[in-house]
């Protein structure tokens, strides 16, 4: 197993080696016996890549610096695999599961629930903070996790919360662990890796890219039962978490407010869209007593799937 997890990370860090060409790869061979002995030419026929980037897979997956670093990542962070017997339930049956995730931190708060998405807008109105202290605050006295993206704005706010109120919560990247996004958060960054966890589906090298933050939402929104939406301009960012939540399966929340706001009007729009208005932090118990025995069903059944 241990072999077959060294395999899947060196592959994972491999350039143009995709999450769907290694799930492809994963299907033709579960234990990767045969990783390093394919060549390029049957690895275009295998796995139908083009040439290019079959030469570059095997490259890499022969270049003693890529085998170094993953060696070296292994060491100095959490790491889990698609594979790994601890790899959150939450996250493995969702469209597009990551193949492999870092972390530093509080290792066990990856599964931890109930845990709920945080998400909004980078521009906050002046009546945020009072909003999120009113509706959050007392899910922290209940011991709920909060997951957001350590963006400025409504995410930061989410963090710093749980951090100053003694909460928990998990920050999830858009760039590799050693590159802190944005700048601004370097502090909270360090705070959040001793207390409480970041993690990153991007190996810890990488930078952040502009496709990486709407592609890390489904992360956000997949590791909890649901995703509220505090504030959020109609055309934010925030509502890609959110289509992501509908199409996980999850809940969804949106927090109202005035609507002489714009950076309320996302949130209207959600509501007339369907989604749960929350007054207080009672809405939300309320629902997670509700749906938590459908939500804890569903991670036993792929449990055992």
């Amino acid at each position: 197993m241990q072999d077959t997890r060294f395999r899947l990370i060196h592959l994972y860090r491999a350039s143009f080696a995709s999450r769907k060409f290694i799930h492809r790869v994963l299907q033709h061979d579960p234990s990767l016996q045969n990783l390093y002995q394919w060549t390029p030419t049957e690895m275009q026929s295998l796995f139908l890549i083009s040439k290019e980037k079959a030469n570059q897979v095997y490259y890499n997956l022969h270049e003693v610096k890529i085998s170094e670093k993953v060696k070296n990542d292994l060491l100095h962070y959490h790491i889990w695999t698609i594979i790994d017997d601890d790899y959150p339930f939450s996250l493995r049956f969702i469209p597009d599961p990551p193949v492999v995730l870092y972390g530093l931190g509080k290792r066990d708060f990856l599964t931890y629930q109930p845990s709920l998405s945080v998400v909004g807008t980078r521009n906050p109105s002046k009546e945020a903070k009072v909003k999120m202290l009113a509706i959050l605050g007392p899910l922290i006295k209940e011991d709920w996790l909060f997951v957001s993206g350590m963006a400025l704005g409504i995410d930061g706010l989410a963090h710093r919360l749980a951090y100053y109120y003694q909460g928990k919560t998990i920050a999830v990247l858009g760039s590799g662990l050693q590159h802190i996004y944005p700048k601004q958060h370097e502090e909270l960054f360090q705070g959040l890796t001793t207390d409480h966890l970041v993690i990153s589906e991007y190996p810890p090298d990488i930078p952040p890219r502009k496709y990486h933050f709407p592609e890390r939402n489904r992360i956000i929104s997949g590791l909890s039962f649901g995703t509220i939406v505090i504030e959020a301009k109609e055309k934010s960012g925030s509502l890609i978490t959110v289509d992501q939540a509908l199409e996980q399966g999850r809940e969804v929340y949106a927090v109202p407010g005035s609507p002489l706001l714009v950076q309320t009007q996302g949130c209207h729009k959600m509501i007339q869209d369907g989604a749960k208005l929350v007054r207080n932090a009672y809405d939300l118990t309320v629902d997670w007593n509700e749906n938590k025995e459908k939500w804890h069903r569903t991670l036993s059944n792929i449990d055992h799937f």
